[in-house]
């Protein structure tokens, strides 16, 4: 089964370009569009996209707040990926917190496009620039920090949040560590877990917030 996109953006320029560049892809599809976060719920809910290309700054509702309702309101929502000009926008990072699942820059080369739509699509890696790092370690909370305490990491576990915070898909994790990919699964979900995290994600940001990683 392909992996199917709906594309949100203001501009249809950007909506065509992207497009155009999925579907030059045999196992992605384009089910549908829209030109703000204020059409998202009804589309997902009728499309049942598997991801969802999500400006950040629209004119009626933005990027942030679709993504609040999107995961709020819909059952088994699909994955979002934030589209957008600026990789230090906070605009980006608190789409991010809100629980978006990936970030990809407009001016992305095609083949960047493509790999993180697979990329989110598939749940296991993240797209996490430096400049968003940052802007989340300046974020950081001693309620943060307190949270990853009593979240009593074993070392595998912090190992592996350490190598997840890098960007590391769960093979490469694997490679790393010299050991199965089933294994670093469960290491994952068992971070997740403890961590009250809802994904790959929001786990990294509770890293970055607590200090537990530094951005390079």
């Amino acid at each position: 089964m392909p992996v199917t996109v709906l594309l949100v953006d203001d501009e249809p320029l950007v909506r065509a370009g992207l497009r155009a560049v999925l579907e030059a892809q045999p196992d992605i599809e384009v089910v549908g569009e829209a030109g703000d976060g204020a059409a998202v719920i009804p589309l997902v809910r009728q499309l049942r996209p598997d991801v969802v290309a999500m400006d950040v700054r629209m004119p009626l509702m933005d990027g942030i707040e679709a993504t609040r309702v999107v995961l709020r309101t819909v059952p088994e929502p699909p994955k979002i990926l934030v589209v957008t000009t600026f990789e230090n926008d906070e605009y980006v990072y608190e789409a991010l917190r809100a629980g978006a699942d990936g970030f990809l820059l407009k001016r992305a080369r095609p083949a960047e496009i493509v790999h993180a739509v697979r990329l989110v699509a598939e749940g296991e890696s993240l797209l996490f620039p430096a400049a968003v790092r940052q802007l989340a370690a300046e974020y950081g909370t001693n309620k943060a920090r307190e949270a990853l305490k009593r979240a009593a990491l074993t070392e595998r576990e912090a190992t592996v949040l350490r190598l997840m915070a890098r960007g590391l898909t769960n093979a490469e994790i694997a490679d790393k560590l010299v050991v199965g990919v089933e294994t670093v699964k469960t290491h994952v979900s068992a971070v997740l877990a403890k961590l009250g995290a809802r994904d790959r994600t929001q786990a990294v940001i509770a890293a970055y917030e607590s200090g537990f990683v530094a951005p390079a």
